[in-house]
């Protein structure tokens, strides 16, 4: 018996490659979608009945060739244009009736997917939920930024707080309302980040809570947010959610993060609901990787979201 179906009627997808690497001063997670498309993506997501296309990478400005500006949100001229561009990408996806699955680059290209999936469903009169899967928060402003890396700041950019570069992308903010937006698996959060989440009002289940909750009550509640009274859901995954014995290659790891099977289990629970809308994964970087380890982890991971079961 084969129950490895997608999870919705739609059995369009299309991949969308962002490497970007401006947002962090890690080099090598620019090649995050390449090493995604070298585990097997698009083929093991055919295996479970879809039909894939895969849209190549979007262009992207080049660290060396361009100038930093302000310190305190380094290249952010650049992320913001990049961003303006994957939105365009991802709506052209939805309109086509297909999923979109949008590989990073780091974290910071959230800020152009969910601006595109916000607009387009916006166009319909509806919202969107959001489910944040990171060891951070990523809920920094250039104010409170103790580093000036702009994937850090993508989640408040979302939420109406940040530069107007990002806030106001598509010409309106915010893209997600707080009562729909949602933080799973955090451990590393810096002081000035618990002052935004307060101030944005969203919720955070803390690594803490998957312990003493468990995880399927968290995932649970987690969708419960993000998909009453919306759409459906975008789901936004770094894959140094996952402790580092598991997923080695990703720039900023922090021990105590997601088993590999309570990684599954969380992608699964995902799959069972129906309500996802789009995906995507970032932080992958080859360079800091074991035989591309993380890569094929990550992409499990998107397949137990598509419907993949162990039976």
């Amino acid at each position: 018996m084969n129950e490895n179906v997608p999870p919705s009627s739609v059995k369009e997808i299309e991949i969308i490659g962002v490497p970007l690497d401006l947002g962090q001063q890690r080099r090598g997670v620019d090649m995050g979608p390449s090493a995604l498309r070298a585990a097997g993506l698009a083929a093991k997501l055919g295996t479970l009945g879809y039909h894939v296309s895969d849209r190549g990478n979007m262009p992207v400005a080049v660290a060396e060739t361009m100038h930093r500006g302000d310190d305190r949100a380094r290249f952010l001229k650049e992320i913001a244009y990049s961003a303006e561009r994957t939105a365009e990408c991802v709506q052209q996806a939805l309109a086509r009736r297909a999923t979109p699955i949008v590989l990073g680059g780091d974290h910071s290209v959230a800020a152009g997917t969910v601006a595109g999936i916000a607009n387009f469903f916006r166009a319909q009169g509806q919202t969107i939920g959001l489910i944040w899967i990171d060891a951070h928060s990523d809920i920094n402003t250039p104010e409170t930024s103790p580093s000036g890396n702009v994937h850090g700041m993508p989640l408040a950019a979302l939420l109406g707080m940040g530069p107007t570069a990002l806030t106001e992308l598509l010409g309106w903010s915010p893209k997600v309302l707080p009562q729909h937006a949602v933080v799973v698996g955090i451990r590393d959060v810096d002081e000035a980040e618990r002052q935004n989440i307060r101030r944005a009002g969203i919720t955070v289940y803390t690594m803490r809570d998957i312990d003493e909750l468990g995880l399927r009550a968290v995932m649970e509640k987690a969708i419960d947010i993000a998909a009453t009274g919306t759409a459906g859901f975008h789901v936004s995954m770094d894959m140094d959610w996952v402790d580092p014995k598991e997923a080695p290659g990703v720039g900023t790891p922090v021990p105590g993060g997601a088993t590999y099977r309570e990684a599954h289990l969380a992608m699964e629970i995902l799959a069972d609901h129906g309500g996802l809308l789009s995906l995507e994964l970032v932080e992958v970087n080859p360079i800091l990787d074991e035989r591309n380890r993380t890569a094929e982890l990550a992409v499990q991971l998107i397949c137990s979201a598509f419907g993949k079961k162990i039976f």
